[in-house]
């Protein structure tokens, strides 16, 4: 079953015109990035922002994850379009290497603004 929009969603656009979103009101904290906002994924993106590229098995001892929980998390980050694998094989062993994309690096730079943000607003 679906549920209805709370009240405070934008109110319908005319036909032909997409939504428009409500401005924030001045001072108001900008929305954080969700896909990096998750711990496992800020640290996979924050270790690519300081060196890229890593491997799969450089992220999971830098970050102290499992293979599943990396490579979950991994995912997602290239579903966003914010991180690219490369899958090769040496020999019979696959090797993975991770790389923040320009979109990811982007993203990764609003979400510290943001943060930035927040913690000028929580100071007033």
């Amino acid at each position: 079953m679906a549920r209805a929009r709370s009240s405070s969603s934008s109110p319908a656009a005319p036909a032909g015109r997409a939504p428009r979103r409500a401005s924030p009101a001045r001072g108001a904290v900008p929305d954080l990035d969700r896909v990096i906002h998750e711990r496992t994924r800020l640290a996979i993106v924050a270790a690519l922002a300081a060196q890229s590229p890593l491997s799969f098995r450089d992220l999971k001892t830098l970050l102290g994850a499992t293979d599943g929980n990396l490579s979950v998390h991994a995912r997602r980050l290239e579903e966003a379009g914010y991180v690219a694998a490369a899958k090769s094989f040496e020999g019979r062993i696959p090797r993975t290497q991770y790389r923040l994309t320009a979109d990811g690096r982007r993203a990764f730079e609003r979400y510290l603004d943001h943060l930035e943000a927040l913690v000028k607003h929580a100071r007033g």
